[in-house]
């Protein structure tokens, strides 16, 4: 076949088949050719730029930058919430968790283990936009950070689990226990508890960790908690370098963690136990969360993020 009659028949392939929306089959029966020289034929047709592909990027999404946040920080994935500003703690995690709120719905695979942190404002906002899955998957919830301390607080913990696992179809596990205890000798004495050692013993079969990511600064629900350091603690935190936590475990700008006896109080999953974890979505934004997003994306303790895109923008060019 010659070059130009090989390139007309290309050509009156393509627009058969990207301008006038016939299948396959139908252009290989009318044009009297086998379905695999169409096909040929329409994969050459873009390595000759006849048909070229375009993706238009509606406003407010944001691939790019997701994109960019995978490679830079070699993570799993991202999701980049469109968001007005980023100095409304209340609007961002709205927007964010709107975005996570969909990341879990259609990402959800068959048995899932979900782990969730107890104190998180942000996850509480996906649990509130999520939309229930159409049939069950055999999925099942696990607090990884214990949920007791003062009564309202201790229903929101409850709740953030028990209302997941029905969005999810899933039967849901809770940790028995306060967040964090009054010291290293008490908290010994409730792991050996056979209702919280048995949860424990289920955190390594997680296979998805939704987690928050806190500054050293508790947020106004983790304070309302009563699960929360003193300041003389919390300053001690700082000047070993802490800049944020994730399962209340603290860690420094480079997500190393930062060894405090502190540590030896919290009643949950360890940073160890988390790295284990096949998924680990973290789900933060805004403006004073910045240094801690970051130093949890340098110690590779989460590998997806779901964040609003200012933080994103600071987060590529850092």
């Amino acid at each position: 076949m010659a070059r130009l009659d090989e390139l007309r028949l290309m050509t009156k392939v393509a627009r058969l088949y990207y301008e006038q929306g016939l299948r396959q089959s139908k252009i290989a029966e009318s044009l009297h050719l086998s379905q695999s020289t169409v096909s040929r034929l329409l994969k050459r047709a873009e390595r000759e730029q006849i048909v070229r592909v375009m993706v238009s990027v509606p406003p407010g999404v944001y691939t790019d930058l997701e994109e960019a946040l995978t490679t830079t920080f070699g993570l799993h994935d991202a999701v980049v919430a469109d968001c007005v500003r980023d100095d409304d703690d209340e609007s961002v995690e709205r927007d964010i968790g709107r975005a996570a709120a969909y990341y879990l719905e259609t990402t959800l695979n068959q048995g899932e283990c979900i782990g969730i942190s107890s104190w998180s404002s942000t996850i509480l906002a996906m649990v509130n936009t999520m939309q229930q899955i159409p049939r069950p998957i055999g999925a099942r919830v696990i607090q990884i950070l214990g949920g007791a301390g003062e009564p309202q607080a201790k229903v929101h913990a409850a709740y953030l689990a028990s209302r997941l696992a029905e969005l999810v179809r899933g039967k849901v596990t809770f940790l028995p226990a306060p967040g964090l205890v009054d010291s290293a000798e008490v908290r010994q004495v409730l792991l050996s508890e056979t209702s919280i050692n048995e949860v424990i013993k289920l955190f390594d079969e997680i296979t998805l960790a939704l987690v928050g990511i806190g500054t050293v600064e508790p947020s106004p629900l983790l304070a309302s908690s009563g699960n929360i350091f003193s300041d003389e603690e919390l300053n001690k935190l700082r000047e070993k370098g802490a800049v944020g936590d994730i399962l209340y475990r603290f860690f420094d700008a480079e997500g190393n963690p930062v060894q405090t006896p502190l540590a030896e109080r919290v009643t949950g999953m360890d940073l160890d136990q988390l790295r284990r974890v096949k998924r680990v979505v973290g789900i933060a934004g805004g403006a004073r969360k910045f240094d801690a997003i970051h130093g949890a994306l340098n110690g590779k303790l989460i590998n997806v993020l779901i964040t609003d895109r200012f933080t994103a923008e600071r987060l590529v060019q850092r």
